[in-house]
């Protein structure tokens, strides 16, 4: 009885086995794209090159399940004919199809002006699709004339019209010798090419190193050389194998079979492949099918290092993404209207009375219809205005300054001159209002508080030693502003008496100067270009806390509790603003540190080898000794690249809005920093972003076809950001 059951139990088990086995082998089979990536060859007279891709063709050619090879530039050293010639005759030893790109190197110094490459390898560029992946590669300059590199007029208008014919869901590979970065002049327009399709990631080479990048939010990845000096496995020839596996839908078509062999019609200078079934000798252009594999259940992109005979764990493993995930697809954005400025742009728009007014480096005053865009009446001043203009909705008045050393006071709603300020200097900085008062900055070392209605100056403060072009803030307790000669300072607010004065000891260029400070809980923060962040005690000047990160741009979180710092490369960081931790042999009352009686004594002694400070006072103000460190919220790697933009972030909705200086609009989730969406708005640096409440008239508003975003849902009352850019482009966005 025993033994019948253990047999029903066993035959259960192999049948359950069987049954699932089968039902996996027919809907949950996983797809897998496998290619071997390799980038800089540099074949010359250098035997060691030479003998590196021979070993590399070798090694792929006793490896299963490689599909093809890509060849991401930089072939030869010289690109001369015969460099050219060795290459190829070495490719061509590879069992799978291969597709090579050039680089700098292949095109510069070109002997026959870049011909032999095309005429030998037959394509400058291509296109193709395996296993329901499409891949896309081009050449890249310079061409012969030494410049930046730069991907060919005919290769972009190619690559703008494969772009265009993609179905939206078919994931996407790029292929470039170069990163799509500034290295690259036309990057920001290939880029944009790249957002009408589900892109997974661009691939390069140019750095002879194994990185991941991003790319304005495209996911970058550079592979090491082929060369046995690689950075990579240092002392041995290798390469990247890539490996793209995915589980397909129930809806999704049957991949290209493995088996396939591959024929290849070049036009022009481009190559379409086409793979051909073994099994029915049909040929299919699978770059113009639209449901091979389009669609899938989940899957991932790995690179490995080969090198040695061994292929080593993945460096880097990443999601395959679908469309409707993708980013850099779907920024929930439409543009309502768009303004093209005749002059540059280079400060923040403001809005009230269902108006938008802008300054342009031409010195004048604009008043757009919030509904349209449409110009209402403009002013002119004497001189280039980069002051951010303000409008205090209570007395109807809109502040400016203007490099022709004026203060202007106008009648927001019709634009007339009411009062005017004079300073002995340009007038950089951006006014703030806060009651009667409007506060701004000049650059003849004056501050000054300007009653809002009559325009006669309330109270100056003569000792600002470096001129200002930031916007002060201002509230009850006080107004601060920092200036080109290493101070902040803070003023009573009504009377102007100098409250205390703060400085980071460092040169007059890492000023906290082009930050707009912002407060909460009793702090005030600021950035330096030194890259560090700052929180000073509103009421003392005393620094309670710094840390590494930031350099000129800031923002505060919509209930005041975060405070986020946007430093040079891809990340933003979250501190909080009311707590921090304080060091061990520092003492604390409240959260606010101060220096002991020991610490202020040492300061002093400090001061008589300092001459920059005025008073020992001032020196033990200035210095923070209490080795306080603030606490991290979250960090953010967002993907925006190098950035030195010093435009303030801003908050709504639940969302940060981070302006570049290359003009893309990253908005990212205030809870934990992970991206939202983002959207290229522009070519040049973004001054600010601003969110609106504004009803719109019953209209539909207008989408970015070319980028394909999608139109917004939301509702336009609450959801609008007012945008200006250093090109001169002003738009009101919904989100």
């Amino acid at each position: 009885m025993k033994l019948t059951q253990k047999l029903l139990c066993l035959t259960l088990v192999i049948i359950i086995f069987l049954s699932g086995k089968n039902l996996f082998s027919q809907s949950g089979k996983w797809q897998q794209v496998r290619f071997a990536y390799l980038a800089d060859l540099h074949i010359s007279d250098v035997a060691s090159n030479v003998e590196d891709l021979e070993i590399s063709v070798a090694d792929i050619n006793t490896l299963k399940g490689v599909d093809f090879v890509v060849f991401a530039g930089d072939i030869t050293e010289f690109g001369s004919d015969e460099e050219i010639e060795i290459a190829k005759s070495i490719i061509s030893r590879l069992n799978v199809p291969y597709y090579v790109l050039s680089g700098n190197h292949d095109s510069k110094w070109s002997e026959s002006g870049c011909n032999t490459f095309a005429k030998v390898f037959g394509y400058e560029y291509f296109s193709f699709e395996k296993g329901g992946v499409h891949f896309i590669g081009t050449n890249s300059g310079p061409n012969m004339r030494m410049a930046p590199a730069l991907v060919p007029r005919e290769a972009m208008v190619w690559l703008d019209s494969v772009t265009r014919s993609l179905p939206r869901e078919k994931p996407v590979v790029f292929i470039n010798h170069y990163p799509l970065d500034d290295a690259m002049l036309n990057y920001a327009d290939v880029i944009d090419m790249l957002k009408r399709v589900n892109i997974q990631a661009s691939l390069c080479g140019h750095g002879h190193s194994n990185r991941e990048l991003n790319f304005s939010g495209i996911r970058g990845v550079m592979g090491r050389s082929n060369l046995r000096a690689g950075k990579v496995a240092a002392g041995n020839a290798g390469y990247n194998i890539v490996t793209i596996s995915y589980s397909p839908s129930s809806s999704s078509s049957a991949s290209v079979s493995s088996t396939a062999s591959v024929s290849a019609s070049a036009t022009a200078n481009s190559v379409t492949v086409a793979y051909v079934d073994a099994s029915s000798n049909s040929t299919t252009n699978t770059s113009s099918k639209t449901d091979s594999g389009s669609d899938f259940g989940f899957g991932k992109i790995s690179f490995a290092v080969r090198s040695n005979g061994v292929t080593h764990e993945p460096w880097l493993t990443m999601p395959l993404l679908k469309h409707s995930e993708n980013p850099v697809m779907h920024a929930p954005v439409g543009v309502v209207w768009e303004y093209q400025d005749d002059s540059d742009i280079g400060s923040a728009a403001a809005f009230a009375f269902g108006t938008v007014y802008i300054s342009n480096t031409a010195g004048v005053i604009k008043a757009l219809d919030a509904a349209d865009g449409s110009l209402k009446w403009s002013f002119a001043t004497g001189g280039k205005v980069f002051s951010s203009p303000e409008v205090c909705e209570k007395s109807g008045v809109l502040v400016v300054g203007s490099t022709d050393n004026f203060i202007y006071g106008l009648d927001a709603r019709s634009g007339k001159l009411l009062w005017k300020v004079e300073a002995a200097k340009s007038v950089l900085g951006s006014p703030t209002v806060f009651g009667n008062l409007v506060y701004i900055g000049a650059s003849d070392g004056v501050f000054r508080a300007i009653d809002i209605k009559s325009g006669k100056v309330a109270w100056s403060y003569n000792g600002i030693k470096g001129f200002i072009e930031a916007k002060p803030w201002a509230d009850a307790e006080g107004v601060y502003i920092g200036d080109w000669a290493n101070r902040v300072y803070a003023f009573e607010p009504k009377s102007g008496k100098l409250l205390w004065e703060w400085t980071n000891r460092k040169g007059r260029g890492l000023s906290a100067a082009a930050v707009w400070p912002v407060k909460a809980n009793g702090k005030l923060f600021v950035v330096t270009p030194e890259r560090r962040s700052h929180a000073i005690d509103a009421k003392t000047g005393k620094e309670l806390w710094s840390a590494r990160g930031g350099r000129e741009a800031i923002g505060l979180s919509e209930d005041g509790s975060a405070v986020y710092i946007k430093t040079m490369q891809d990340t933003v960081i979250a501190f909080s603003t009311k707590d921090y931790n304080v060091a061990a042999n520092a003492k604390a009352s409240n959260n606010s540190a101060g220096n002991t009686a020991a610490t202020a004594a040492a300061n002093t002694a400090a001061y008589t080898t300092n001459s920059t400070f005025g008073s020992p006072a001032e020196y033990n103000s200035a210095v923070n000794t209490t080795g306080n460190t603030p606490i991290k919220l979250w960090e953010s790697h967002t993907g925006y690249g190098y950035e030195i933009a010093p435009s303030p972030m801003t908050t709504a909705n639940g969302l940060i809005f981070v302006p570049t200086d290359k003009g893309n609009i990253f908005a990212l989730n205030a809870t934990d920093g992970t991206v939202a969406w983002q959207y290229r708005f522009s070519i040049a640096l973004i001054n600010y972003i601003r969110p609106i409440t504004y009803q719109l008239p019953d209209k539909h508003t207008k989408t970015n076809k070319d980028s394909h975003l999608q139109k917004s849902t939301a509702q336009p009352g609450n959801r609008l950001l007012l945008v200006t850019s250093m090109d001169g482009k002003v738009a009101l966005l919904s989100y």
